[in-house]
């Protein structure tokens, strides 16, 4: 499932297009996704221009001058592509049977949402209930923000008796990550997944050396994903269809049996299984 660094490159790539241009026609094909459209979805989106986009942890939130926002989920197979006046036909386009709602716009541009297992949704929600509203109200800080800092983590983690994996997985805790870049950034920390959430914090309640190395860690590895474009393992594309390309930089995820990269460190990366999910370490020098 895409996490913040592949929703912050589709972000970046429908920005330019879809900022200042009217959405002119929607074409919705189906009445659902992994949920119904809202009521008069085609309606309340027609006719309206696009304000500056934004993104909320795992979602895409586009917003309109009508005070609506249409909020979008990828789920597992969700594929934006942007195609341009004069574009040249693509090899590399998906099933076009599975283009489930396609946006004409303004500047001659079409927008298509490509959702083969349609785990992903579309919903709208007004401005003034963004912030209460269910999806965003329990959600924490962005991990790219000032909001997020170790003292944070600290408070968060608090006589918390979770494992490190499953704390930062939380989307109450921190915005966004996922499995792939929790895993990757517990390694630059070199934090077992299986340690107690606990640990990062003091007695005091102050942040241990381990929380700052942790926090400094997630930002790295989420700055260093969206510059490249995020991570395809399967589904995932940029709006013009190319890869993302930090799956070439994993240094644990996916690499079970795999000698550990880190100098001098002479362990294994090992596999294990926690709340249903793979984790991948190194337990020679994460711990």
């Amino acid at each position: 499932m895409p996490e913040l660094p592949e929703v912050e490159t589709v972000m970046r790539g429908l920005a330019p297009v879809l900022e200042g241009a009217q959405i002119v026609h929607v074409e919705q094909n189906r009445p659902d996704l992994r949920f119904p459209f809202p009521k008069e979805f085609k309606r309340r989106l027609e006719g309206k221009l696009v304000r500056p986009l934004k993104r909320r942890a795992k979602y895409l939130l586009i917003p309109l001058d009508s005070a609506e926002n249409l909020v979008m989920h990828l789920g597992m197979s969700g594929r934006v592509t942007i195609q341009k006046p004069g574009d040249k036909p693509s090899s590399d386009l998906p099933n076009p049977a599975h283009d489930h709602v396609v946006f004409h716009l303004s500047n001659k541009v079409i927008i298509r949402y490509n959702d083969p297992r349609r785990f992903g949704f579309m919903t709208l929600v007004g401005d003034d209930e963004l912030s209460s509203h269910k999806l965003f109200r329990n959600i924490g800080p962005e991990p790219l923000g000032n909001q997020f800092h170790a003292s944070h983590l600290a408070s968060a983690a608090l006589n918390r008796k979770a494992p490190l994996k499953s704390f930062l997985l939380d989307q109450k805790t921190v915005a966004g990550l996922g499995n792939i870049y929790v895993c990757e950034a517990l390694f630059r920390a070199r934090l077992s997944p299986l340690k107690k959430a606990s640990s990062l914090a003091r007695a005091n309640k102050k942040p241990t050396i381990a929380t700052e190395r942790l926090t400094k860690a997630i930002k790295e590895v989420l700055l260093e994903a969206i510059e490249k474009g995020g991570s395809t393992l399967r589904d995932h594309r940029l709006t013009d269809g190319t890869l993302g390309y930090f799956q070439h930089s994993f240094a644990v995820y996916g690499r079970e049996h795999s000698p550990c990269s880190r100098p001098k460190c002479q362990g294994t990366i090992k596999r294990i299984a926690q709340a249903g999910r793979s984790t991948f370490y190194c337990p020679k020098c994460q711990k």
